[in-house]
């Protein structure tokens, strides 16, 4: 599978240009992939106080994903900012060519920015098997807690992260993402935003990807808005996990 990592610099609150400089990115990515990762709240940014710019699964965010994967033959996934019956969320997606689309809620929300007064927290993980490959999207602060990512029962072979995670903690983003790689024995994709946000924090991406013995196989160049294409192959991991099954040993649990 061709994984594309979209590492933007989402415009603050500004819908119209976020999604004018996505398609953009889009057409040139045509014909050259099989799926494009994109930054969580790639079309508003993390604005969680402008409540009128979420939408629900039916409104223009969602129509111009759909047509994007279409017309480009490619799925796309990320989150947006989400509203139902009346609620918040920060929404994962993930879209196909043929028009499905399937959604979870970030589980983890961000407490020292607010986002768990607005934000109502998700209660089940998007795992989904697209091109024989069994993905799971996770949002952002999700990263930091490994029980909600882990892999229970091999249930996936991808783990992505779409992220807001800003320059103040990159370190913790360059940790942590190769530590889930090596603990579920999964490849882990990070895609994270580059730019200055409207509350003046700065990210520097540090978008990549890491096989399961945490080494970094593919990344984007620091603090640059750009995407890059990756071909990923699960030939060895599948290996991999069959010459050490240590995930046979994991402790089993309930989550509340």
């Amino acid at each position: 599978m061709k994984l594309s990592l979209c590492q933007n610099n989402i415009q603050w609150a500004n819908k119209l240009e976020n999604l004018q400089a996505t398609q953009k990115k889009l057409e040139l990515l045509a014909g050259t992939t099989d799926l494009v990762i994109l930054p969580e709240m790639f079309s508003t940014g993390f604005c969680i106080e402008h409540t009128e710019l979420a939408e629900t699964t039916d409104g223009e965010t969602v129509r111009l994903l759909k047509k994007w994967a279409k017309d480009f033959n490619f799925a796309i996934t990320g989150s947006f900012f989400a509203t139902e019956n009346d609620k918040f969320y920060n929404r994962a997606f993930f879209v196909t060519p043929n028009g499905d689309l399937l959604c979870a809620d970030k589980r983890h929300t961000f407490s020292l920015a607010g986002e768990d007064k607005i934000i109502k927290r998700g209660d089940k993980k998007l795992i989904i098997n697209y091109l024989g490959i069994n993905i799971c999207i996770l949002v952002c602060y999700d990263i930091r807690f490994p029980v909600w990512a882990r892999n229970v029962g091999k249930q996936y072979d991808l783990l992505i992260f779409a992220a807001n995670f800003p320059d103040l903690r990159i370190n913790v983003w360059d940790i942590l993402l190769p530590a889930r790689a090596i603990e579920n024995q999964a490849f882990v994709c990070g895609v994270n935003r580059v730019g200055t946000d409207g509350n003046g924090f700065a990210h520097s991406g540090h978008s990549a990807i890491f096989n399961c013995n945490g080494t970094k196989i593919a990344a984007c160049p620091d603090s640059e808005d750009c995407c890059i294409t990756f071909d990923l192959k699960t030939a060895d991991l599948l290996k991999f996990r069959q010459k050490f099954a240590f995930w046979k040993d994991a402790d089993r649990f309930e989550i509340l």
